[in-house]
């Protein structure tokens, strides 16, 4: 059974950065897939940034230039460095891992919610 923990999220001001991060209970090598995504209330789930084959990474639109996506191996960690924050950005942030292409987003955490406010 695979868990992924978001944690990191909170309220900040329009401009602020927060970095949130995903640990995995297993070896992140295990994934052929990571990323984040996002819903905020009443919109649909939207992908925001991922690691696919190869390690490349992968960013929706509107957030290329502000979010960083990254990873450490050693804490089974992945990260979403989020900076210029918008109050358009906020909504809950899941991470979501899959060990397969064919599924890339099986695993899902909880998810951690974002709030960008004056």
């Amino acid at each position: 059974q695979v868990q992924l923990v978001e944690s990191g999220g909170g309220l900040v001001q329009p401009g602020g950065s927060l970095r949130l991060s995903c640990t995995a209970s297993r070896s992140i090598f295990s994934f052929a897939a990571m990323g984040w995504s996002r819903q905020a209330p009443g919109k649909e789930r939207e992908l925001v940034a991922s690691f696919t084959g190869g390690g490349s990474r992968n960013y929706a639109d509107f957030v290329k230039g502000r979010f960083s996506i990254s990873r450490d191996s050693s804490k089974n960690t992945m990260y979403l460095q989020m900076n210029s924050l918008e109050p358009e950005d906020t909504a809950v942030y899941y991470c979501h891992a899959g060990v397969s292409l064919l599924r890339p987003r099986e695993y899902w955490g909880q998810g951690t919610q974002v709030t960008v406010s004056s």
